[in-house]
């Protein structure tokens, strides 16, 4: 397994996992977040902003073949945080999954969700005349 074989599973994860209603978005973690706040002033000159999938961490186990897969994700609260949490799991599990047999033989997945904040839906109030303040 080469790097840019975990890098492109990274990527399928970040995006089930952002398919799933009620996620907002994808929390990088401190080490991940430093980087980027490193980089940001490479940003200024051109570099690139911090990938979407930095919320997602993968380790890969060569001796046994299983996968550990880690998400952290920001949710709305549109919905419960445990069905949203599950169903990332189950999205993240399916693709990498999926991933893993079609580059090769089957291998277990492992899927842990972390929520690490909900953010508050605020609906947007109108005012006299129906103009939107």
């Amino acid at each position: 397994m080469t790097a840019g074989d975990t890098t492109r599973v990274e990527r399928g994860a970040a995006q089930a996992a952002l398919a799933v209603p009620g996620v907002a978005e994808l929390q990088p973690t401190l080490r991940q977040a430093l980087a980027g706040a490193a980089s940001r002033a490479r940003e200024a000159i051109g570099s690139p902003a911090l990938p979407r999938e930095a919320g997602i961490h993968i380790e890969h186990t060569p001796g046994t073949g299983a996968w550990h897969v880690q998400v952290r994700c920001v949710l709305t609260d549109s919905r419960r945080a445990a069905d949203v949490a599950r169903d990332v799991r189950d999205r993240v599990r399916s693709a990498v999954s999926s991933h893993v047999t079609h580059h090769g033989t089957p291998e277990p997945v492992t899927v842990v969700v972390t929520v690490t904040r909900i953010t508050r839906s605020v609906p947007l109030r109108s005012g006299p005349r129906g103009r939107v303040r």
